[in-house]
């Protein structure tokens, strides 16, 4: 559990009474998550999140949590920020900035079939053109400037090989970011880190149904072909070669495409931002790996699974489409 920042029964109680949710029940820390401190509260009106934010300042929170609400307020399943009655929605607890927000029904699932894809895929879509109209801009904090910043910090850590690759993606990944066909496509806010641990399903086996989408703190404008790389990197792969799964990604791509179609552009540098999609994860683990912050019982991700997903990118440029090139 990911815990920089302990909150007491006491605390949390004093904190949840000013935003009309009933009295505190029970408060636990969430066994996952190494960017923030979450707890979940149970109330006399319900069960929530309580999320401190450790690294996101008062300035850049905005962003997250008024387009969770903007989302909502669309009919997009996504935790709904609870406001004060100011209508404020980012407090402050213990000195760090906070919020509280419903928690979705359902449970992960972490051995997804095309039932599953497909509904990620569709839901994906509908998020992107529901936020298409939100009026707060923010960068992508995890995108090529954090990219170019963080991995010659990560390089000293490295084997040659490792260097050579990691060095030689970012070059890559950067030319393309200043190419004319990557400042045409089409943009908006994007989740950016909607794995198969962010999304909530509930029902029977082979009937369940999505139930939400989570996690908004990596969140920013960004192309939504990134977006729908980094899925098709979680969602539709094999975990153990890091090879992507064809019968997978065209069900995936598909249902997207039955909400919002892809350009040709979209389509024709998809291989490519799947590559940028495994570089984000692997710089990012490489971090949080060899850079280590103090937390109770914090365990990083590890890199290695991000590396292999690159270097098959690499190899074999992937079209979700189903061809692929030989």
């Amino acid at each position: 559990m990911a815990v920089f920042t302990e909150v007491s029964f006491e605390e949390a109680a004093a904190f949840v009474s000013t935003l009309d949710v009933g009295q505190l029940t029970a408060l636990r820390g969430i066994g996952a998550g190494i960017e923030n401190t979450n707890y979940f509260v149970t109330t006399t009106q319900g069960e929530w999140v309580l999320t401190l934010f450790e690294r996101l300042t008062y300035e850049q929170l905005p962003f997250y949590l008024h387009l969770m609400r903007h989302l909502a307020q669309r009919g997009i399943p996504v935790p709904e920020p609870r406001s004060d009655d100011n209508d404020q929605i980012l407090h402050q607890l213990n000195g760090k900035p906070a919020a509280l927000v419903n928690k979705l029904p359902g449970g992960h699932q972490l051995a997804p079939d095309l039932h599953h894809c497909e509904q990620v895929g569709e839901m994906l879509a509908r998020m992107h053109l529901a936020g298409a109209d939100f009026p707060l801009a923010q960068p992508n904090l995890r995108g090529l400037p954090w990219w170019q910043e963080t991995v010659p910090v990560v390089l000293p850590f490295l084997t040659d090989d490792q260097k050579a690759l990691i060095t030689e993606e970012l070059a890559f990944q950067t030319e393309l970011a200043a190419s004319a066909a990557h400042a045409g496509l089409p943009r908006g806010p994007v989740h950016a880190d909607l794995f198969r641990d962010n999304v909530m399903f509930e029902g029977l086996p082979g009937r369940e149904r999505l139930t939400g989408f989570f996690d908004f703190y990596f969140a920013g404008v960004d192309t939504y072909l990134f977006d729908i790389a980094v899925c098709l990197n979680d969602w539709c792969l094999d975990l153990d070669s890091g090879r992507g799964v064809d019968e997978r990604a065209v069900a995936f791509v598909a249902a997207y495409e039955r909400v919002r179609p892809l350009s040709g552009t979209e389509r024709r540098l998809m291989p490519a931002m799947l590559r940028a999609g495994a570089l984000r994860f692997w710089v990012s683990r490489l971090w949080d790996l060899h850079l280590p912050r103090d937390a109770s019982m914090l365990k990083p991700h590890d890199p290695t699974h991000f590396e292999r997903v690159l270097r098959a990118r690499i190899a074999t440029p992937w079209h979700p489409q189903g061809q692929r090139d030989e």
